[in-house]
């Protein structure tokens, strides 16, 4: 019994060590754009686009105004389909299981890593459905580990929060691109070796994963992936062919009946829904504005000087690599009551949200004052800008996929958590207008664009407030049935 535990404990430590690595390393790349914008414009992508113009004092200067518009619609395009896409990946996880999604997503992510290796200044469009194609292969890989936190019980929201945290950090990896560019490894080779890597992703779906699901609550000595032997206290069939029962299958078909859960659509059509789809997306349009425009924000800030801007690219790069360290604070804000008697009468949904509530909170304010740091134009300030931005997109991913996980049933998890993106994706499509809009009638300044969004931003304390009152309400109705109770 003890060598059985022992190996379930050593494959657990595998699975959470390898899914980190996998979320920190390939997953969020994409969001690293403002580094690999830098080194195709080294490249000559679209320089066609750039054109002459007079300056002040009839001086003759470079126009490059179309250009950086084709790189913030390439990244507006990427980052709706992240998002968009996540609602057909959430229903495909929640039909098809682990194994049928990590293989869709290690497709869709190499033939992405493919399409930037073969691409060049003349067939610059292949970035198009490239970094597309990263964007939704890496949220296929975030969707199919957050159920990794299942496996760690009372610390669950920390593992989850801990595996978006690491997927934020991902950005990173287009700062290693751009800083291997500069010393003298071509675009090419670093795209074709993160196509090689597919191999490793094949070969933990099969050897770490379950073909199905991992469920929660966890039973005792419960097995996954491909093993030789049977579990102690749990009927596994698991098979080469993938045809036979698998253990999750039949704890799952178990714990079905066990009680009734809500429907689909009534969480739909909640107000937790709602409130938490409005805390989502307008922080979510504030940071995909800010990375999407970053190089000209800098550009204009820095007067053009090419070596001020590769630092403050660099600095925002690096401090991206925080985001694995401070999304499981968010984690362990949420999970902080678990180890604490509950009151009388009190259930474990009740505990968790209002848990939840100085978790949603935190991030609204982080939001508030991240966005008010970027809308002043100080380069030095910048740098807390960065600080700032990370430690809130930590804490937005980890709280929305933390929250849903614990304010509806875990079967409908996959289908709310896609559908959320989703529409939230749809939101975000605003930043390509504002764009426009900053590089049009605003002649450059988006002064006033990012004064609207930093109020736009103050409508994310509603769900906090919300859940606060839904909780005290709870715990009044409690308190008035207890005495009601104890007399008769």
């Amino acid at each position: 019994m003890s060598g059985s535990g022992n190996k379930l404990t050593l494959r657990r430590g595998l699975t959470f060590v390898t899914g980190l690595l996998e979320c920190l390393c390939f997953a969020g790349a994409v969001f690293g754009w403002a580094s690999l914008v830098f080194v195709l414009k080294e490249e000559g992508y679209f320089r066609s686009l750039c054109v002459n113009a007079t300056g002040v004092n009839s001086t003759h200067t470079l126009d490059c105004s179309a250009q950086d518009e084709q790189f913030s619609l390439i990244f507006t395009i990427a980052s709706f389909m992240n998002n968009f896409l996540t609602l057909p990946s959430g229903f495909l996880f929640d039909r098809f299981g682990t194994t049928v999604t990590r293989l869709s997503g290690i497709f869709l992510y190499t033939m992405g890593t493919s399409m930037v290796a073969f691409s060049s200044s003349v067939f610059a469009y292949l970035l198009f459905p490239a970094l597309s194609l990263l964007a939704v292969g890496g949220i296929l890989f975030l969707i199919t580990n957050m159920q990794v936190g299942n496996l760690f019980g009372s610390r669950r929201s920390t593992i989850i929060t801990l595996y978006n945290g690491a997927f934020d950090s991902s950005s990173a990896l287009f700062l290693i691109i751009k800083l291997l560019h500069e010393s003298g490894v071509s675009l090419r080779a670093s795209f074709l070796f993160l196509s090689t890597c597919s191999i490793i992703h094949v070969l933990r779906t099969f050897f770490l994963l379950p073909r199905k699901f991992i469920p929660y609550p966890l039973p005792d000595d419960y097995t996954y992936g491909i093993t030789c032997n049977k579990s102690d206290t749990v009927s596994t069939e698991v098979v080469a062919n993938g045809h036979a029962t698998t253990a999750e299958e039949t704890l799952l078909n178990k714990n079905v009946p066990v009680q009734k859960e809500r429907s689909f659509r009534e969480c739909l059509l909640s107000r937790f829904f709602g409130w938490h789809l409005l805390w989502l997306s307008v922080m979510q349009l504030r940071h995909y504005l800010f990375i999407g425009t970053l190089n000209p924000m800098l550009q204009r800030l820095t007067a053009g000087e090419s070596t001020l801007v590769s630092q403050y690219t660099n600095a925002f790069a690096i401090t991206q690599l925080c985001g694995v360290l401070c999304a499981p604070w968010n984690g362990l804000i949420m999970d902080r009551h678990k180890s604490k008697p509950r009151a009388a009468g009190e259930t474990e949904l009740e505990v968790d949200l209002r848990a939840s509530v100085l978790s949603l909170s935190l991030t609204a304010l982080q939001c508030v004052l991240f966005s008010v740091c970027a809308s002043t134009p100080y380069l030095p300030l910048q740098y807390l800008t960065f600080v700032l931005q990370v430690l809130n997109r930590s804490f937005l991913y980890g709280g929305n996929a933390a929250f849903i996980s614990v304010a509806f049933p875990s079967c409908h998890f996959g289908k709310l958590y896609g559908l959320v993106m989703a529409l939230s994706a749809v939101f975000s499509l605003l930043q390509y207008p504002c764009f426009a809009l900053v590089k049009g009638a605003l002649d450059g300044d988006p002064l006033y664009v990012n004064i609207g969004l930093t109020v736009l931003s103050l409508l994310a304390f509603i769900h906090p407030l919300s859940v606060y009152l839904h909780c005290r309400r709870v715990a009044s109705e409690r308190a008035k049935t207890k005495p009601s109770t104890n007399n008769s």
